[in-house]
């Protein structure tokens, strides 16, 4: 039996239990969600290792759901009437602490239209971070980029390491087994999103199509790409036959359903000036290594095509990022506005105080210029946004983290942590 690695959610699902009556763990297939929710529970049953469970969920929940407390129920949405079981007797019993859902797939609207507020708290478990697969040195606080805490770092990955990790991900499995081939792993994943996952939508698809938005995708991981664009670079075959708009419009929704893609929304302060903001938001998959496998990128590849590392490590900081400031309640945002000016990543926490973040692999001349456009940034939003403003930072691949004369922290992802 593997040893359990701590979880930068785990603080969060257990403070969850002490004041909702259930606890929605949602995120991708083999992200370590049952595990994590095991963690945390008394009692368990888990509806995918019956095929019968599903059925008899649904007619008789109450046999699912009697147990010790907190009791897991392990993907649930496969008994989705299960939802209004639990609500029901959530509010029946009158206590937090009740019940531990976990899904690899978000339901359609209908099945949840019965709100689970002041019931639910809903947690995403996305693949591992770099500080929780044990490789970063965790020296600088992501929290105390909010607070002020001294930004100071030496050592960590080399950039062959981040290649590495990129093609491997997060994904316990792969963490826990280092000789496992990820692209033998990670293509079979794609391959069952294609032929088994997305054919659970409410509309029919094609998995063909599928695998064809999924590289056309990757192609364009960590950009602002159109449902238009995206439609003429998803060709399924030499003829050059493309997936029309609509199809990738329903085929993204479906992929955001079950956590292969997220968006990135674009973020929209009050500025003093009245430059024009852009609202597209950029995509990123779950995990970058799901980008990699589409494109058949082993480390090799990527360091010698330095767009497309630039590119995936990006989404390798984003995926770390979303991670780290859950907990925090912190959103992930770009910004891009009319005159040109990009930030990589703004993260904004429900108090409002916000850190705008620039992703650069390294070299000084990329790294002054990252700096030159996070200060832009920061004389250009209103006076109440300004005074909110808790850092300036250029996430890098290199091994030094520090703060800069001008004020601005350049933090190496290999020593960021909780």
């Amino acid at each position: 039996m593997r040893t359990y690695r701590d979880r930068v959610v785990d603080d969060l699902v257990r403070d969850s239990l002490t004041t909702f009556g259930a606890v929605i763990i949602q995120g991708p297939r083999a992200s370590g969600k049952t595990t994590t929710g095991l963690q945390v529970s008394e009692s368990s049953v888990r509806l995918d290792s019956d095929p019968h469970l599903p059925s008899i969920a649904e007619a008789s929940p109450g046999l699912v759901l009697s147990g010790a407390t907190p009791r897991l129920i392990d993907e649930w949405q496969l008994a989705p009437t299960l939802w209004n079981a639990v609500r029901h007797e959530v509010d029946e019993r009158a206590e937090p602490g009740q019940f531990v859902l976990t899904g690899s797939a978000t339901p359609p609207d209908d099945i949840t239209r019965h709100s689970g507020a002041g019931r639910f708290r809903r947690v995403t478990l996305r693949p591992m971070t770099l500080s929780e697969s044990g490789e970063t040195t965790g020296t600088v606080s992501f929290g105390g980029l909010f607070s002020g805490e001294t930004v100071a770092g030496i050592g960590g990955p080399t950039v062959q390491d981040y290649a590495f990790a990129l093609v491997r991900g997060g994904w316990p499995a792969l963490v826990a087994q280092p000789n496992r081939s990820p692209q033998d792993y990670l293509g079979s994943y794609l391959d069952d999103i294609a032929r088994v996952d997305l054919p659970g939508a409410e509309f029919r698809t094609d998995p063909l199509r599928v695998r064809a938005l999924i590289r056309a995708l990757a192609r364009n991981t960590a950009t602002e790409i159109s449902a238009s664009k995206l439609s003429r670079e998803a060709e399924i075959d030499e003829s050059g036959t493309e997936v029309s708009a609509q199809t990738v419009r329903k085929y993204i929704d479906a992929l955001t359903r079950v956590f292969v893609i997220e968006e990135q929304p674009a973020w929209a302060p009050h500025l003093r000036s009245k430059a024009r903001l852009r609202a597209q938001p950029k995509w990123h998959f779950i995990d970058p290594s799901l980008a990699a496998a589409a494109l058949a990128a082993g480390p090799r590849a990527l360091l010698d095509d330095l767009n497309t590392l630039g590119l995936l490590f990006e989404s390798l900081c984003i995926r770390d990022l979303r991670v780290l400031a859950q907990p925090l309640g912190g959103s992930i945002y770009h910004y891009r506005d009319g005159s040109g000016l990009e930030i990589d990543a703004i993260v904004e926490l429900n108090d409002g105080r916000w850190a705008a973040f620039e992703v650069k692999i390294g070299g000084s001349k990329n790294i002054d210029t990252a700096a030159d456009h996070l200060r832009t940034l920061a004389e250009k939003v209103s006076q109440q946004r300004s005074e909110q403003l808790a850092s300036l930072n250029v996430l890098t691949a290199g091994s030094t983290s520090y703060t800069r004369d001008d004020g601005v922290n350049v933090v190496s992802l290999g020593h960021l942590g909780p």
